[in-house]
């Protein structure tokens, strides 16, 4: 691999370079919409994609609203939290996207961002701040830490929520009861101004690792290894098997018909690019196990 790389020291560029290259690397990012009020109890709702869930066992959701990169002032949210240490941190999916960003609208404080987006507000069950009604999913939480990570301007405040409620519309549940990927549509922050949506042909499965150890890519034929066909996605699956093919497994698959009329190629660079070819196919079909003793067959 010889591949031209820019390399760059953070202190070298400026805050908002810096944070530009941050959040087109690392996407897509999901979406905190945040629901706060202050000690007056004037509500304040605005997303925040620097936000995953980093425990179960105390459920416990992290977020953290930077400080302004123009002057270093703090967001409505982070000090609402100060003063009243609950957010209801509703989930955002596709047909609620366009409101949720009018909501990051720079508005005075004071000003309640329901009314501003026309999201519905509804009453929460155990913690002060509303929830929004048209979210798939929101959860009530109290602010256990807020940890501030500077004073400067684009600083981060991680916010640890600890989820105390949670309401599930049950439209986005499958037959089990469990949250349906497909359906609840979810979006995420991109660099700039992108969004990224969860939908269509843009989710895909990757069969989890096995529970035993797989074979991993180094037990792998070098010219599999080393194939101008595979990617380094086939060859994850493939390592991902427990066992190399069998001798009986082996011999099985040259009799499969799609073997059978690839073997009078006579080239045998041809050949190669051509069981590489059908081994990458079956990979796409999910014949992993034929896919690795095809290409341990033709070594």
């Amino acid at each position: 691999m010889n591949k031209k790389v820019k390399t760059i020291s953070p202190s070298d560029i400026s805050q908002p370079e810096l944070h530009a290259y941050l959040l087109s690397a690392v996407a897509p990012r999901p979406i905190c919409f945040a629901s706060t009020v202050d000690k007056d109890g004037n509500v304040n709702l605005s997303p925040f994609s620097f936000f995953n869930v980093f425990s179960s066992n105390p459920p416990v959701l992290i977020f953290s609203p930077a400080r302004s990169g123009r002057d270093g002032s703090m967001k409505h949210t982070h000090q609402n939290v100060l003063e009243v240490p609950e957010v209801v941190i509703n989930i955002v999916n596709y047909p609620m996207v366009e409101q949720m960003s009018l909501s990051s609208t720079a508005y005075d404080k004071g000003v309640n961002e329901f009314e501003k987006t026309g999201f519905t507000q509804v009453k929460s069950d155990v913690v002060a701040p509303p929830r929004v009604g048209e979210a798939p999913v929101a959860m009530e939480c109290t602010v256990t830490q807020v940890i501030p990570l500077a004073d400067a301007p684009g600083a981060g405040n991680l916010i640890l929520a600890k989820v105390e409620r949670m309401h599930i519309q049950e439209e986005y549940l499958d037959a089990d009861g469990q949250l349906d990927t497909q359906k609840l549509d979810l979006v995420g922050r991109m660099g700039g101004s992108w969004y990224t949506r969860s939908s269509g042909d843009s989710l895909f499965e990757i069969p989890k690792p096995v529970r035993n150890k797989g074979i991993g890519v180094d037990r792998l034929p070098t010219a599999v290894v080393n194939s101008a066909v595979l990617t380094g996605n086939n060859l994850g699956r493939l390592g991902n098997l427990e066992n190399i093919p069998t001798a009986a497994e082996m011999e099985a698959i040259r009799t499969d018909d799609a073997v059978v009329m690839i073997l009078s190629e006579t080239n045998a660079a041809e050949l190669v690019t051509k069981v590489h070819q059908l081994a990458q196919k079956w990979l796409e079909e999910g014949k992993t196990q034929e896919a690795l003793a095809l290409l341990f067959s033709y070594e």
